[in-house]
């Protein structure tokens, strides 16, 4: 049996539609809430997979959130044992910044369901089942290519929507993961990010009852394809 650890700083962004197929390939997941739990660098470096899931703090923000330095350090030692990693909002961002790529601001939020242009890289990645789909996008911050890296779609608002390095890691700014069942706790719970962005939680309701269903349907297909990478560059 396989290990995967989910790193998660907010209850209700876990791995959602995507733990399904995680548990399909084999591996057993376990959630450590570090905001609660912290987290030790062998923690991220022992797991067969490491996930590195969304929140609402930036990775500026270690006065406010200290436990995101030993998080950036842990994934940094990760990658520099080219360990598998996946890396949703936040989590890329933290890739990114482990990886010496610059995370700042972006000059506008984007939030909600819209399409992404990929690159020829990403036509031929996992990603390629979410052409033509929108999917769910809620972040302020951005993070530029790391050097080595592949870029593999972008949106007018976002150029860097993904990147991969090597196959063994995948760096999502957008969120794949999101369970339209479960969409509610998610309005709820980023609340106070809407009024501000002239977005109301009706329209996002409606999006999310059309375009959540097929995009997460796709969804379980990219991560089960990017799973079956993995496996075939381990034998």
């Amino acid at each position: 049996m396989k290990s995967c650890l989910a790193l998660r700083h907010l209850d209700f962004e876990d791995l959602g539609v995507l733990a399904a197929p995680i548990e399909a390939r084999g591996y057993t997941i376990r959630y450590v809430d570090v905001p609660i739990e912290g987290l030790r660098p062998e923690d991220a470096l022992d797991t067969d997979l490491l996930v590195v899931l969304g929140g609402p703090m930036n990775v500026d923000q270690v006065d406010l959130y200290p436990w995101l330095a030993s998080e950036r350090a842990a994934i940094t030692r990760r990658l520099a044992a080219g360990r598998p990693a996946l890396g949703i909002c936040l989590g890329a961002q933290l890739i990114a910044q482990a990886l010496g790529a610059s995370v700042g601001r972006a000059p506008k939020f984007e939030i909600g369901w819209i399409p992404m242009t990929l690159s020829d890289a990403g036509r031929a990645s996992p990603i390629a089942v979410l052409e033509g789909l929108p999917v769910l996008h809620w972040h302020g911050y951005a993070f530029d290519l790391p050097a080595g890296a592949v870029s593999l779609a972008s949106t007018p608002l976002c150029p860097q929507q993904a990147f991969t390095i090597s196959d063994t890691v995948l760096a999502l700014q957008f969120h794949p993961e999101v369970d339209p069942v479960e969409f509610e706790n998610w309005l709820e719970g980023n609340a106070e990010d809407l009024p501000g962005h002239g977005i109301g939680p009706e329209a996002l309701r409606l999006e999310t009852a059309k375009h959540g269903p097929p995009t997460a349907a796709a969804a379980r297909v990219m991560i089960d394809t990017w799973l079956g990478g993995l496996d075939k560059s381990a034998v």
